[in-house]
């Protein structure tokens, strides 16, 4: 990824960016020192960590968009408007943090917190903008021009975060060195459609809990989480619409794939939080309440294209994400105490996981018609 003249961006804040590579230059520009630590953190491949990924380019390229024009354009112009352009920057609200005196799980945590979503929407952002360099589909490669400008923006906005603490994510050397993972441009429907619907969840359940209980509020980033899972929500009404282009991505065996998607992405998130006890802790979220909170409504908003929801009151359901989540205590256990008596705990504990995540995806969906208009506004 080239950026041009990084020092013509000099005193410019990516939240004024107005396209992905403008928002990317002024990164470089930031980018004065690398912290070892942060970015190796984002480095990092396991089955827990965000991942960088690429597809068919021309097989996106080819989508045609007309046969929901209507819903299309008004997303677009929606998008385009750019509603929340210089938001993504510190202002009078942003509070004074006192990293030296947190409490060392809590910081620990929330810094991991930081690197990862750091590293989400950077990894979004690539992606986008990718499909639009390649593309030639002017509607396809605008649309993926919005949606990266987005992604640039708030990366930055979380590196600025992180600077406060000594750290940063250097972004244009994990483009450089970051391991791709290839998926067809299906999965990166399903996956990318899933990712942003339940980030919306996410960061909405938590706006709207520590809206009501402001004395929790430990960071002051939390108070740009309304507008930011708002872009997390118009990129995943337009992941909805490209899927609504072609029938058969929902429909058939296909329903399949987007059943195991469901459940790698709840069970994902699961195990994930529950790997951030203090951080839930200095909340006041428990994250098994979280959780549910996030399905119900990751459920509730994916009935708009998927004609399957997770049965998550099935009484196998919790039980199993436990299971699920024990199992990667002993696999990170097993890998700490190493040898050969190590690597047989991460065996036991890979074998346990691998049990718990088929027992969940064997558990009956729930089946309904999908509407005919696929637009939806946030409400939560």
């Amino acid at each position: 990824m080239n950026i041009q003249n990084p020092e013509g961006y000099k005193g410019k804040h990516t939240a004024d960016a107005t396209t992905v590579e403008e928002g990317l230059a002024i990164q470089e520009e930031q980018a004065k020192y690398d912290d070892d630590f942060a970015t190796e953190t984002a480095m990092a491949n396991t089955l827990l960590t965000p991942r960088f990924y690429t597809t068919d380019f021309d097989e996106l390229d080819a989508i045609d968009v007309s046969g929901i024009r209507e819903e299309w354009d008004a997303l677009i112009a929606q998008m385009a408007s750019d509603p929340n352009k210089g938001h993504f920057k510190k202002n009078d609200d942003w509070d004074h943090v006192d990293w030296d005196g947190m409490e060392p799980k809590l910081k620990k945590e929330f810094i991991d917190f930081l690197i990862s979503s750091c590293t989400a929407e950077f990894s979004g952002c690539v992606l986008y903008k990718e499909m639009k360099r390649r593309g030639n589909n002017k509607d396809i490669t605008q649309l993926f021009q919005l949606m990266a400008r987005d992604e640039a923006r708030h990366a930055g906005f979380i590196n600025d975060a992180l600077r406060e603490a000594g750290l940063r994510v250097n972004l244009g050397f994990l483009t450089q060195a970051k391991k791709y993972t290839y998926f067809r441009p299906k999965f990166i429907y399903y996956a990318t459609y899933l990712s942003e619907k339940i980030g919306y969840a996410r960061y909405i359940t938590i706006f709207r809990h520590l809206e009501a209980n402001p004395e929790l509020r430990f960071h002051p980033i939390f108070k740009w989480f309304e507008e930011w899972c708002n872009d997390e929500f118009s990129h995943g009404e337009a992941f909805a619409l490209l899927m609504k282009t072609d029938p058969k991505l929902t429909s058939g065996g296909n329903v399949w794939w987007i059943k195991f998607f469901l459940t790698a992405v709840y069970a994902t998130m699961y195990v994930r939080d529950h790997q951030r006890p203090a951080f839930h802790e200095a909340l006041g979220v428990d994250p098994d309440w979280y959780a549910h909170e996030v399905y119900t409504k990751t459920s509730e908003l994916s009935k708009q294209i998927f004609p399957i929801t997770l049965d998550i009151e099935h009484p196998a359901w919790q039980r199993n994400l436990v299971r699920l989540q024990k199992a990667n205590v002993q696999i990170a256990e097993g890998k700490q105490q190493g040898g050969v008596g190590g690597k047989l705990r991460e065996l036991a504990g890979s074998a346990k996981a691998a049990r718990a995540f088929v027992a969940l995806f064997m558990i009956p969906s729930k089946k309904h018609k999908v509407p005919e208009v696929t637009r939806l506004e946030p409400v939560y």
